[in-house]
């Protein structure tokens, strides 16, 4: 047999093993963090106001949560108050400085969604307002639309990072009685409205869909069963990752790794920042999933969640905000006044508490002061 007969069969042996095909395949990997309402209460207003520029500034709001946020591939947060211009305003009809989207946007927020009860705060201009300082700002966004032709052509939003395509979608219960002021559409949660979205969804073939639903009861750290009937709803018509915000408490996260349908829920993130001071309210969680993909097929390899406090103190008599990651913070007392601190430790103890009798398969990620990063501690979804 010629050699060159003999080079090509060896090289074809190399390949295959009882008849498969053992060529190393690609993969890939892509992390997805979720964090819950962003609010701009009026003291958050006032803070945010350097008396010596004459300027709004938030940056100094997340400095200490950035490194989190930015380090993951993708960041999607709930925006859940008007960029409508002056006057500014807190609750009830939020109206925040345009430095507000900025700063997240600094801190490493690449994607708002924008469908919640307070889209319609300050009506057609407040919503047209919005949008049009997120394009200026470069951060994509889904749930409100100019009109019907923007969101058939913008909805759903594909996200794409890293080989991965990401369909997400966003709905909310309502808009506290003030209805979107024609031509202007807030995604509202509606059962043929989902199910017809949904199946455009699949029809672009994403890795994953997610569903980001402002929804639930106030305040109630349980789901209701609204939220679990639409949960089910999505999860059973192709959505794999189910995020939840409104409660502005936190509720329990389940992984769904070991079955036909493998799944994601998240049902309330609570608080991102704010200035609700009452526990739980003072404090929420942010969701990390991670991704992987092998040649097309990906999963959800795992998730977990990182606790987060706003500590809100006074420095030269001027209030500030800060979101603090807690597992880091709660091992620096010294960073607090002792009230402060005793408060972080009630939503903290709290928190855990919740998640460790309900959550399934989201485990807490740690701070290592040794090696100044975080850790999540493995679970085993077999």
């Amino acid at each position: 047999m010629p050699k060159s007969i003999l080079y090509i069969l060896a090289c074809f042996c190399l390949y295959q093993v009882n008849g498969q095909d053992t060529q190393p395949q690609e993969e890939k990997e892509l992390s997805l963090l979720f964090i819950g309402d962003i609010m701009g209460h009026q003291s958050q207003i006032n803070a945010a106001f350097d008396d010596n520029t004459g300027q709004y500034n938030y940056d100094t709001c997340f400095k200490y949560i950035a490194p989190i946020l930015s380090k993951a591939d993708v960041t999607i947060a709930n925006l859940e108050v008007t960029l409508a211009g002056w006057p500014y305003s807190g609750y009830p009809q939020f109206s925040s400085p345009d430095e507000l989207a900025v700063a997240m946007k600094n801190a490493g927020v690449d994607v708002m969604v924008t469908a919640n009860n307070h889209s319609c705060d300050r009506r057609k201009v407040g919503l047209e307002r919005t949008i049009a300082v997120l394009d200026s700002l470069e951060i994509k966004h889904t749930g409100t639309f100019l009109d019907a032709a923007s969101r058939e052509k913008e909805y759903p939003l594909l996200i794409e990072k890293n080989g991965f395509r990401i369909a997400l979608l966003n709905y909310t219960y309502a808009t506290n009685g003030i209805p979107a002021s024609p031509p202007n559409i807030v995604n509202l949660i509606n059962k043929e409205t989902i199910l017809k979205d949904l199946a455009k969804a699949r029809s672009i073939n994403p890795d994953h869909i997610v569903v980001f639903m402002h929804w639930g009861l106030e305040y109630k750290q349980y789901p209701s069963k609204q939220q679990v009937s639409f949960y089910n709803l999505c999860k059973n018509n192709g959505a794999d990752m189910i995020i939840g915000s409104h409660p502005h408490v936190v509720q329990k996260m389940e992984f769904h790794a070991d079955n036909e349908n493998p799944h994601l829920v998240a049902y309330s993130l609570g608080n991102f920042i704010s200035n609700q001071r009452t526990s739980p309210r003072d404090g929420g969680a942010i969701l990390q999933v991670n991704l992987h993909k092998r040649d097309s097929v990906s999963r959800v390899k795992n998730a977990g969640y990182y606790l987060t406090w706003v500590y809100p103190p006074k420095i030269n008599q001027k209030k500030k905000f800060y979101v603090l990651p807690i597992s880091k913070f709660e091992n620096i007392p010294t960073f607090f006044d002792n009230a402060s601190f005793l408060k972080m430790k009630t939503f903290a103890e709290g928190s855990r508490k919740l998640f460790e009798a309900e959550n399934k398969h989201v485990e807490e990620y740690k701070y290592n002061p040794e090696q100044e990063n975080y850790y999540r501690i493995e679970v085993n979804n077999e």
